[in-house]
């Protein structure tokens, strides 16, 4: 393994990301967070701290979730389309090193885009004076990078083998189902069906359980809404467990890929 070389593939990525200014992203969230401060205790007397509370985390999450989809899904079809794939490959860089370069260069811009909308978010939260607990808040906005991470490995595990639209369309589905996994689990257990209940818990061992990574409605009611430690440790874990297999999978996909 030679870390210089994937540092400096994330690098680039990293670089290339930033100058397709999804940094203006940050300004928007301002925008809309403000917005929403102002709006929200109008039209929801009584609740409105708490509907702020919400509004900020859900907006951090929808715009994170847009870049890492339409951004992710094209970091390998991006470099094939532009003919730069044939250079890259022809370099002494094993294709694995790509993959998970691209996968580092991207979460770094998350890290940042997260980064930057939390202090945002805490700091219109003191500007309004709406009561927040800081650690419940702050664990929400890690585990929503773990998870927008994990999401990022989707989009490059489709992005090797198929189209950016169709990726784009099949990491939008992952995300969607992603959240619903122990409904289904549930509704295949309450079912009669030997069949269904085989499916309900294949499906909910091959998808990624993104409940797991997602604090943002017990984030709001303070840090003992919140899972234990020990499950917290154990969900992060889980995350990066899935991660690394999905760029393992990617990269032995990749590497069989003719250009």
């Amino acid at each position: 393994m030679n870390f210089q070389r994937i540092l400096t593939l994330a690098t680039n990525v990293f670089a290339e990301t930033i100058r397709d200014r999804v940094l203006y992203l940050i300004g928007l969230y301002a925008i809309a967070l403000l917005a929403g401060a102002q709006m929200l205790p109008q039209l929801a007397a009584g609740t409105g701290d708490k509907i702020l509370l919400d509004f900020g985390l859900n907006i951090m999450s929808f715009l994170g979730l847009i870049i890492t989809i339409f951004v992710g899904t094209n970091l390998i079809n991006k470099e094939v389309d532009k003919k730069t794939m044939l250079v890259l490959i022809s370099k002494p860089i094993a294709r694995w090193e790509l993959i998970v370069g691209k996968h580092w260069g991207l979460s770094f811009v998350l890290a940042i885009l997260v980064f930057a909308m939390t202090i945002i978010y805490l700091l219109v939260l003191w500007l309004k004076q709406v009561p927040f607990e800081l650690g419940s808040l702050l664990l929400a906005s890690l585990f929503l990078f773990l998870q927008l991470a994990l999401i990022t490995a989707v989009a490059i595990f489709f992005g090797v083998f198929t189209s950016s639209l169709l990726a784009t369309l099949l990491t939008f589905a992952i995300y969607l189902m992603g959240h619903f996994t122990r409904d289904l689990l549930e509704f295949g257990e309450i079912s009669e069906s030997p069949g269904l209940q085989n499916l309900a818990q294949g499906l909910y061992l091959i998808l990624p359980d993104l409940a797991r990574l997602d604090l943002k409605n017990q984030a709001v009611y303070g840090i003992e809404a919140l899972p234990q430690a020990s499950t917290l440790a154990t969900n992060v874990a889980y995350g990066i467990v899935y991660v690394i297999l999905l760029l393992a999978i990617a990269s032995w996909i990749f590497a069989r890929r003719e250009f």
